[in-house]
């Protein structure tokens, strides 16, 4: 039984495609530079271009010497600033899977261990200057106006050192034994992605009109559900992992910060312990009373480069509750940056950016009034 590919015009005649092999490997190349989002991939957020290119025809340093080696055929990055690496293949330019598998295996390794993000940002923008396009405009198309152009380079930072990058093999003809190959391979390797696409074109043989079908090849359900489980385990932080993870989104110097945090909490064992978050986004660790109070948590410091408190936990502890105690609390921590509602009953989780202190000494202040706080609650506590 065989299906077939119409279109309906605008005159309600049913035209006929058939499929029409590409004449060359740089055709699909070039309609992939012209139109990634035959990539397939599901993205969420309709508003904006869906790929970033950042070039055509890119290579990849081998060493840290910065010597390069190999021709990739594109990379862009999607919202998520996860680099994806595509090699095209067309099926009249036949190339043993061995090898093209191989290679692209070879890219990823290479890109994880040495392609800086400096790297891939200088790249953009030359490969905007190539096409006379201003590169804030082609970025603005891509995120939005109002999209953090910083924070979204260090977020491609962050996934390649984590290895987080998704490898996509494009052709018009992807074979069963290629298919097999490649969701084994997506089920095996986290959290890396690889992915396969099959670009068909179809074409009118009478009036020349044409069509492209895309078919993404890999996203089992199997291999989905492994790697949001496996994600999710991944998100367990501890102070070797969320170390190395702040320093990689926001510095050395701000790391610092974060450890000087961790190691006042672990300088008070009788007061406070440490408790561990999960996840990308809220992830981080908090400073819990140990002894008996109305306030568990005195301050968490989040993955997300902000140190935080929650107000009304303050506000019903003594001696907080009072409203001379709460006025004091208020005056204190606004000197740092934490603004208290006027009234204890409202609702707030102030906050502030660690990268807003300017240096360690700044963090002192911070540190004297969660002293000053501890020895507020010990006494009313009776501790």
């Amino acid at each position: 039984m065989s299906g077939g590919i119409y279109l309906i015009q605008g005159d309600n005649q049913l035209v006929a495609m058939a499929e029409k092999p590409y004449d060359s490997e740089a055709l699909l190349q070039e309609l992939l530079e012209k139109y990634p989002n035959l990539l397939g991939i599901d993205h969420h957020d309709q508003r904006f271009n869906q790929w970033l290119l950042i070039k055509r025809t890119g290579t990849i340093p081998t060493d840290d010497m910065g010597m390069e080696r190999w021709s990739l055929n594109h990379l862009f990055l999607d919202h998520q600033a996860i680099p994806t690496l595509v090699e095209v293949q067309h099926e009249g330019e036949y190339r043993p899977r061995r090898e093209i598998i191989g290679q692209m295996l070879d890219y990823a390794a290479n890109a994880v261990l040495y392609w800086p993000v400096e790297s891939i940002l200088d790249q953009f923008e030359i490969n905007c200057r190539r096409q006379n396009r201003d590169p804030e405009q082609v970025f603005e198309d891509f995120l939005g106006e109002n999209a953090d152009e910083e924070q979204f380079w260090q977020q491609v930072k962050t996934n390649l050192q984590a290895g987080k990058i998704r490898l996509i093999f494009v052709a018009d003809h992807i074979p069963a034994a290629m298919q097999r190959v490649i969701e084994f391979l997506n089920k095996q390797m986290d959290p890396a992605e690889v992915l396969a696409v099959e670009i068909k074109q179809y074409v009118s043989l009478e009036n020349g009109l044409k069509t492209l079908v895309s078919n993404v090849i890999g996203q089992t359900a199997e291999a989905q559900q492994k790697k949001s489980s496996t994600a999710r385990e991944r998100r367990q932080w501890d102070k070797t992992s969320f170390l190395l993870e702040y320093a990689a989104r926001y510095g050395e110097d701000e790391m610092v910060l974060v450890r000087e945090l961790y190691d006042w909490i672990e300088s008070h064992p009788n007061d406070l312990y440490l408790q561990w978050g999960t996840g990308d986004v809220y992830g981080g660790f908090t400073a819990r009373l140990k002894f008996p109070s109305p306030l568990v948590e005195l301050f968490a410091v989040g993955i997300n480069g902000t140190l935080q408190i929650a107000s009304e936990g303050y506000a019903a502890s003594p001696p907080f509750n009072e409203e001379e105690g709460w006025y004091e609390l208020r005056n204190r921590l606004s000197g740092i940056g934490l603004a208290l509602p006027t009234n204890p009953l409202e609702r707030r989780l102030p906050n502030f950016q660690l990268s807003t202190l300017p240096d360690d000494n700044a963090l002192e202040p911070v540190l004297e009034r969660f002293d000053w706080v501890l020895q507020q609650l010990r006494k009313a506590a009776g501790v």
